[in-house]
């Protein structure tokens, strides 16, 4: 019992899941950064019951939007598993289902367009998977957010103005990876074929 309480504070502290803010349409705004996400250490059953009684009881009455910021997530720090997302989903309350409007994916890596494009169908039933919206940059983000309702963490601002220099990193053709980041792009076969793609 202990570790679960212990579980539960994690998932508070860390702020994964944050509802603040409106978007244009004047729906609420849920926030999830997917790097604060201990995907590891925290088990689905407690994800599940910390979002039963903290967030879902807010998003029961009008209709709300996901802003899902994956920047910097790795798959072996913070993806939980696709077992474990298809339970989280499954779990959330059909009122709150139909109450979601848009999902926002900031900075989708190549590795997570593909999945969703291959799986996102059959993993995520009842439309979600055409509510979701790439958003590769913030400025598209604050088209249809209003940008001073929402907090973004820095690491996430810093980021998108990388992607705005290194355009290639979006399309899994240059590297993220710190060891080639400060090599020229166009002359080094490193950063433009990199094996690595971003999660």
């Amino acid at each position: 019992m202990c570790a679960h309480i212990s579980q539960f504070e994690l998932i508070e502290k860390l702020e994964i899941f944050k509802i603040k803010g409106k978007d244009k349409r004047g729906h609420k705004l849920l926030r999830i950064i997917g790097k604060f996400f201990p995907g590891r250490s925290v088990s689905v059953e407690i994800v599940k019951k910390y979002l039963e009684e903290k967030i879902y009881p807010k998003l029961k009455e009008k209709p709300f939007s996901v802003v899902y910021v994956h920047t910097g997530v790795q798959r072996s720090e913070n993806f939980p598993g696709i077992s474990a997302l298809r339970s989280i989903y499954e779990g959330i309350p059909i009122e709150v289902k139909e109450n979601l409007e848009a999902v926002y994916f900031v900075h989708p890596g190549l590795q997570a367009r593909l999945f969703l494009a291959t799986f996102g169908r059959f993993l995520f039933s009842g439309g979600l998977y055409g509510k979701l919206k790439y958003v590769n940059r913030l400025d598209l983000l604050w088209e249809h957010v209003r940008r001073n309702e929402i907090e973004i963490p820095e690491f996430v601002n810093d980021h998108d103005e990388d992607l705005e220099y290194r355009p290639m990193m979006d399309y899994g053709l240059e590297s993220d990876h710190p060891r080639v980041y400060g090599a020229p792009a166009v002359d080094s076969p490193v950063s433009m074929y990199s094996m690595r793609c971003i999660s």
